[in-house]
């Protein structure tokens, strides 16, 4: 028999429904990542893809939900295609569910092409370096921990924590500063509420945001299955974006907790042994396969810069999803709750946060940039290894160098770090209060970060006396 006849069949032979899953017997000629069309008794078609293939047998996860199937009257036709993505310019703008359908009201997407979800590796020796800057607007990001083109830099969160708020201002914000470049945000939101989905729509919506947005929403009432699908379809639509279009693209992935979970969840419908907490022993290679999709590929003028966001349930930072995320990117932004409870916003803790590439995109900003953040780097660990200084042996211990150091913490904390929900600060605006802070509480003499030439050309007290 052919393998065009093979997949005319409908099979009736569903022996198990558990979970999201099918198990089907008697099966031939199957693929891994197949799409599968499942008739319900009711006659209602849902879709699914094959997960496991073995020796006439098949498992398939359905990405609707398994409701009202039964093992009997359930009918299943494998299609011999992998899942696909209708692609076209015309996403931009646009809203989609988990399955990438129009839910705006918009008509369909007419697709100048039709890619497979799961992308297609990037060879290993075509990729360039990340490098060049992208200005979110947020002082301590683009101060401190300077994203790159092209790069991994995860945000790591907790439950209260203002993240969806924070998320929202990086779209409105983002761009890359100084060149007439296209640039444009693919949202993929994964299991959130009906009323955050409703804040994000809401908000790009009313700044005009949304015109270069893509977005992708995956509800907390659908199907587990679907949020395995949504950054696959993201990361498609960026592909497709960056590669084919030459547009810049920024990726932002929320919340890659609720990724991780369905993965655990399908993982023990499928009865596999466990690994660490529950998860799958796969789950950093599953990680990996969405994130390593992003990059730039030599000749090609677009790139894929990817923020997943992550949640650390009760702020643990060794939680599997938390932690082989680190491994797999290039740094990490923390959220903390102690600076939040200080009504500092965004509530971004500079000291373990890291972006292993900053070194790159301070290379096209200003000469001063990587130097100067040293500096504040340096001053605000000191003033904060002080406050634990002063709960001991009380303020009136302290050297009047001290005094310095502690009163410059707080005023970072004030002026650096924090700033508006809607303001948006240049790079140049970042340092120069940045160096504001420096000469108001630091003296010269403690500058030891800072090349006697970078301040000479950049501190405001020798530009005002030149």
């Amino acid at each position: 028999m052919s393998s065009s006849s093979l997949k005319a069949l409908k099979y009736r032979t569903v022996t198990e429904v558990t979970g999201p899953l099918l198990i089907i017997q008697d099966v031939k000629g199957v693929a891994y990542g197949e799409l599968v069309k499942i008739e319900t008794p009711s006659g209602e078609i849902r879709t699914g893809t094959v997960l496991e293939t073995g020796l006439g047998y098949a498992i398939i996860q359905v990405f609707e939900g398994t409701r009202d199937l039964d093992t009997s009257k359930t009918t299943v036709r494998f299609t011999g295609e992998t899942m696909k993505l209708p692609v076209s310019e015309d996403m931009l703008g646009r809203i989609f569910n988990g399955r990438g359908e129009p839910i705006d009201g918009g008509p369909p997407i007419i697709p100048e092409d039709e890619l497979d979800i799961h992308g297609a590796p990037i060879n290993p020796a075509a990729r360039e370096y990340p490098k060049e800057f992208i200005q979110t607007g947020i002082s301590a990001i683009d101060g401190m921990n300077t994203l790159s083109r092209g790069q991994k830099l995860p945000l790591f969160t907790e439950s209260g924590l203002p993240h969806n708020i924070l998320t929202a201002q990086i779209v409105r914000q983002a761009t890359i500063p100084g060149k007439e470049e296209e640039f444009a945000i693919v949202f993929a939101a994964m299991g959130i509420t009906t009323e955050e989905a409703i804040y994000f729509r809401q908000e790009f919506e009313r700044t005009g945001a949304l015109e270069r947005v893509v977005m992708f929403i995956n509800l907390a009432e659908d199907p587990a299955i679907e949020r395995i699908i949504t950054p696959r379809l993201a990361l498609t639509t960026a592909e497709y974006l960056a590669f084919k279009k030459d547009i810049h693209i920024l990726v932002i992935l929320t919340d890659m907790l609720n990724y991780g979970e369905a993965l655990r969840e399908i993982s023990a419908a499928r009865e596999e042994v466990p690994g660490r907490r529950g998860f799958p022993g796969y789950l950093y290679t599953d990680l990996a396969t969405n994130y390593e999709r992003c990059g730039r590929i030599i000749g090609k003028k677009g790139s894929i810069t990817l923020i997943p966001i992550v949640t650390m349930p009760g702020g643990d930072v060794t939680h599997p999803v938390v932690d082989l995320t680190g491994y797999i990117t290039e740094g990490q932004i923390y959220l903390d709750r102690a600076l939040y409870r200080k009504g500092i916003y965004p509530p971004i803790n500079v000291l373990p946060s890291l972006s292993r590439l900053m070194k790159e995109a301070t290379r096209y900003t200003r000469k001063d940039h990587h130097p100067l953040s040293d500096q504040l780097y340096y001053c605000y660990a000191e003033g904060v290894e002080l406050r634990g200084l002063v709960a001991v042996v009380g303020e009136e211990a302290l050297t009047e160098r001290d005094r310095k150091y502690l009163e410059f913490a707080d005023a970072f904390e004030r002026r650096f770090i924090a700033q508006g929900v809607y303001e948006n600060r240049d790079l140049e605006t970042t340092l120069r209060i940045g160096w504001d802070l420096l000469c108001e509480y630091i003296p010269e003499s403690e500058w030891k970060r800072l090349d006697p030439d970078i301040i000479k050309q950049y501190c405001p007290v020798y530009s005002k006396t030149s």
